[in-house]
């Protein structure tokens, strides 16, 4: 992740990246704060771009197998976003109705997630008034909360877990979560702006900004059984049946896809649990 850190700490905007490749990387106009180096190419990318594993705003997605697609789940409920042998996602939907286009529209506000015997959860806090300088996050760990202090590059290591760790990306609202050879997350908290409402429609009131989580996933070892919503599209075998030519193609069958809480593990496509092989040791 590029962050600038501006003119006043005597940084540069561009900097070294991808360690002995050492290439120089500088995030692009339209993201001028904030973006991804993909080693060893060392391209960048904003965070909502078209990109394996990303999910942003009123979610779209985008598969393991390149393509983008909606899913717009349900207000106040759990869905798995991937379920395999040792790992399980699920995200936590907040939502609003506007009543004058009767339409429903969701945002992801939280992700918790199962492996081993361990439960991981970030999300972003219900906020009225957006300010950029509060920090929106909250982060546990095993229902131990995950105090994290709001500088850049601030880092968090499990001492329960060997190989998790947290490190933010920005001084307030975005975190990268890590898992050795197992997952690497990038989120950030950001608001339904009442531009982006009155644009869209969406509905928002006074007293919820609906602050909810822009999301970039990128999994490690994963078999080729693996389901959900975003999880199933990693399969050697997948089939993608939607209509990638639609401006908003966009996948149903949310049944298959309902968690019970934002741990469970009983959605219809759950697969965690058939398998033990990520040893953690506790330290």
């Amino acid at each position: 992740m590029v962050t600038s850190r501006g003119p006043l700490l005597g940084k540069r905007d561009a900097g070294e990246y991808c360690g002995k490749r050492k290439c120089m990387a500088k995030c692009e106009s339209r993201c001028p704060d904030q973006c991804f180096v993909l080693c060893p190419s060392c391209k960048t990318l904003c965070m909502c771009d078209y990109y394996p594993g990303i999910s942003c705003g009123d979610p779209r997605f985008t598969g393991g197998d390149g393509n983008n697609f909606y899913f717009h789940g349900k207000k106040d409920q759990d869905f798995c976003v991937l379920s395999d042998a040792d790992l399980h996602v699920n995200a936590h939907f907040i939502g609003t109705h506007n009543p004058a286009t009767a339409r429903n529209f969701t945002w992801i506000q939280a992700i918790g997630i199962r492996f081993a015997d361990h439960r991981l959860f970030f999300g972003a806090k219900k906020t009225v008034k957006w300010n950029n300088r509060v920090d929106h996050l909250e982060m546990a760990l095993d229902d131990e909360t995950i105090d994290l202090p709001a500088k850049l590059d601030a880092r968090w290591e499990s001492a329960a877990v060997a190989g998790l760790t947290i490190t933010r990306t920005a001084t307030t609202n975005g975190i990268r979560v890590q898992l050795k050879g197992v997952f690497d997350i990038m989120a950030i908290v950001v608001p339904v702006t009442e531009k982006d409402s009155r644009i869209h429609n969406y509905g928002v009131t006074e007293d919820d900004c609906l602050a909810h989580l822009d999301i970039g996933f990128k999994f490690h070892d994963l078999t080729d059984d693996v389901h959900g919503v975003l999880g199933q599209t990693y399969r050697s075998d997948y089939i993608n049946k939607l209509r990638v030519s639609a401006s908003m193609p966009v996948m149903g069958g949310i049944t298959s896809y309902v968690s019970s809480d934002i741990f469970a593990t009983d959605c219809a496509v759950a697969r965690f649990g058939r398998r033990t092989s990520i040893l953690m040791v506790a330290s």
